[in-house]
């Protein structure tokens, strides 16, 4: 089958500049309003590659993911919140962005058609086979992550991609591909919009599904999150009143400070 690229194709409106706010939020939600249902539609191919992931996992393997531009940025936002959400340690979920640190706050020029740069990125990890490399690109034909695929593949890394482009030339290098397409963007070729929110909750599926699957959440809490904040003290003695059958706020509270998690503190309360 070839390869069209939806995602730069023309938009469904027209003479955007003439709409009124009203008219341009409407649309906007219209179009976003498909995104949920081409996620379902992946959702067998989600479901391989976390399983994939949560295999490797239990070898000792890690999970990076590696983009440029807005798919980079949202790894890196994916891969940075497991840590104080299900107090995983640094470095088993990881984002690499085409261009570096940098490139999370500003467009780094031409980072993304390196084809080369991708897989170096990767070796400052050590990168090795027991790890699940996924490549994020919305056009499926970004030369950086193609490129680190590609030598993941070489080295018998296991692989897998998000990408809103059917048959995407990543897709074909990918072990466990994945393919939300969305259509065209409302503006032409925006792929930040329809694209970038398909790749968001693909991303949130991935991710909460792994920590879930190794065991980070208890019934539906999150008994390992790290305590970096009032609110999210303030959830920790909630749930560790209710486990440790115990009414005093301030006393569970203490409880939960001394052991830094519910987890811990329900294990090592007598």
């Amino acid at each position: 089958m070839s390869f069209k690229r939806i995602t730069e194709q023309e938009s469904h409106y027209r003479h955007l500049d003439k709409m009124s706010v009203e008219e341009i939020l409407i649309n906007i939600n219209k179009e976003d309003k498909t995104v949920p249902l081409a996620v379902e539609k992946a959702i067998p191919d989600i479901e391989k590659l976390v399983s994939a992931i949560v295999d490797k996992m239990f070898t000792g393997g890690r999970l990076f993911y590696i983009g440029a531009g807005t798919s980079g940025r949202l790894g890196v936002v994916d891969a940075s919140e497991c840590p104080p959400t299900y107090g995983v340690p640094y470095g088993l979920v990881v984002g690499v962005i085409a261009g570096g640190e940098e490139a999370i706050l500003k467009a780094i020029e031409n980072a993304e058609d390196n084809k080369e740069q991708g897989w170096l990125d990767l070796e400052k990890y050590n990168v090795n086979e027991k790890d699940v490399v996924v490549g994020i690109a919305a056009s499926g034909t970004t030369p950086y992550v193609i490129g680190a695929l590609q030598e993941c593949k070489k080295k018998g890394i296991l692989t897998g991609c998000i990408t809103c482009n059917e048959n995407a030339p990543v897709s074909k290098i990918a072990d466990f591909p994945v393919e939300v397409v969305v259509g065209p963007e409302f503006v032409t070729g925006s792929t930040r919009m329809k694209s970038g929110t398909a790749q968001k909750l693909v991303l949130n599926m991935i991710s909460t599904s792994v920590m879930i699957q190794i065991g980070r959440v208890e019934d539906n809490k999150m008994v390992h999150m790290q305590l970096t904040n009032e609110k999210i003290i303030d959830r920790g003695v909630k749930m560790l009143m209710e486990k440790i059958n115990v009414t005093d706020y301030e006393k569970v509270k203490s409880i939960l400070l001394e052991y830094g998690s519910v987890k811990k503190a329900v294990q090592n309360y007598h």
